[in-house]
């Protein structure tokens, strides 16, 4: 039986067998600590819409080796939020405008991890065009022809957008349409087709007065085209 003095020199024994098996075995009980991030899917393929959103999630790698999901403490941020915005907290990301790429990045613990994420435009429907800014109401569809009132004693430039729908959202599709005028002997009419929304279209002075049916065909794909007649008065 173990007293007094002999009991002490034991359990202190003890201890330093404990410590020192601690210390070899795993340095003074080091954390597992991570070591890195990867983002999941790595790379992120997002419908656009308010209903398509896709929750993100960041797997760590830790100092033993093993994975696990991160479900708390990743800040996420996207590199354009006019293409996909996502949530800080969540990793909840949505596709916006026309798509595109944007980079992901997820954060935590002084570690990162980034993914190129695409948003997709789905099956685009109510396809039109429309004088003005995007939201303008005043459009026309693949069925009718949006009516131009122009008065050629002066050159004239108007603004267009073409727009349509595609998962519950109304999208601006200005720059990914192709714009093309119908050219006749007494026409003069141009249109920037550029990358800028909205698109740019002239009517020049002197333009001979008539009602020009189709003068600007507008087409976003496979959608039906929208078309724009120009009305000239003198």
């Amino acid at each position: 039986m173990l007293t007094g003095r002999k009991l002490a020199l034991t359990l202190a024994f003890t201890v330093l067998v404990a410590v020192a098996l601690g210390v070899s075995c795993r340095g003074f009980f080091q954390p597992n600590s991570l070591t890195a991030i990867t983002i999941q899917p790595p790379s992120p393929q997002i419908e656009v819409g308010p209903t398509s959103t896709q929750t993100l999630q960041a797997w760590g790698t830790y100092l033993d080796n093993t994975r696990s999901q991160i479900t708390s403490g990743v800040v996420w941020t996207s590199s354009d939020n006019t293409v996909i915005s996502i949530v800080s907290n969540t990793g909840v990301a949505t596709g916006l405008n026309a798509g595109g790429t944007a980079t992901i990045t997820a954060a935590a613990q002084g570690l990162s991890a980034t993914a190129t994420a695409t948003a997709y435009l789905g099956t685009i429907t109510n396809f039109q065009v429309c004088l003005g800014t995007f939201g303008s109401t005043v459009c026309s569809n693949g069925s009718n022809a949006l009516s131009w009132p122009v008065n050629s004693a002066a050159t004239v430039t108007q603004n267009f957008v073409a727009q349509g729908t595609s998962n519950g959202a109304t999208l601006d599709l200005t720059t990914g349409s192709t714009w093309t005028v119908s050219s006749t002997a007494a026409s003069s009419i141009t249109c920037t087709n550029s990358s800028v929304s909205p698109e740019t279209c002239t009517v020049t002075q002197g333009m001979t007065a008539g009602s020009y049916v189709d003068a600007i065909t507008v087409t976003y794909g496979t959608s039906p085209a929208a078309t724009v007649t120009a009305n000239v008065t003198n």
